[in-house]
């Protein structure tokens, strides 16, 4: 007689990551590298590659870090690569991913100007303030050090603060 195997324990867990973190992280693709279509594309490697990797995944990061950083770097590897300078990257905000909270005049303008902030910039207020992450979690993504990312989001504040009220302090 032969066995039905049920559904593999590896697939339940993608699965259900995919389910809880697919949006969240298209929202940071689409930020990141202002073309929804490769966004979606980064996503999907991303989801692809925690696939492969699951077994080797130890929990010393929660999954949202560790999804975080493996979408980071697949969109770093997009973004390096030499046909994406010749795409046009204008992405407006009625591109991106719903949004769990409801839309606010002030929200959209504080998005648009993290979305033009450079990278490393963009980086870090992208996993603090719109994934969530703590400090120590966004340097475990980006593999910088704590005190790296509280410099890049006191950088960035100033550059918001310029870009929204007009007056940079250096």
């Amino acid at each position: 007689m032969e066995t039905v195997k049920g559904p593999d324990r590896k697939e339940e867990r993608i699965e259900r990551m995919v389910a809880q973190y697919q949006l969240p992280l298209l929202r940071l693709c689409v930020m990141y590298l202002r073309d929804e279509e490769m966004a979606k594309d980064a996503v999907q490697e991303t989801f692809i590659k925690a696939y492969r990797n699951l077994d080797s995944f130890r929990g010393e990061a929660s999954e949202k870090t560790w999804l975080s950083r493996i979408a980071i770097n697949t969109c770093k590897n997009v973004y390096r690569s030499a046909w994406f300078k010749h795409v046009d990257r204008s992405v407006t905000l009625d591109m991106l991913p719903e949004r769990p909270a409801p839309e606010d005049k002030r929200d959209d303008e504080l998005t648009e100007a993290i979305m033009r902030l450079p990278v490393k910039l963009r980086e870090v207020a992208l996993l603090c303030w719109l994934q969530g992450l703590n400090y120590e979690e966004a340097a475990a993504a980006l593999g910088i050090s704590r005190q790296a990312v509280s410099s890049r989001l006191n950088r960035a504040r100033r550059k918001l603060r310029f870009a929204l009220e007009g007056s940079e302090q250096s």
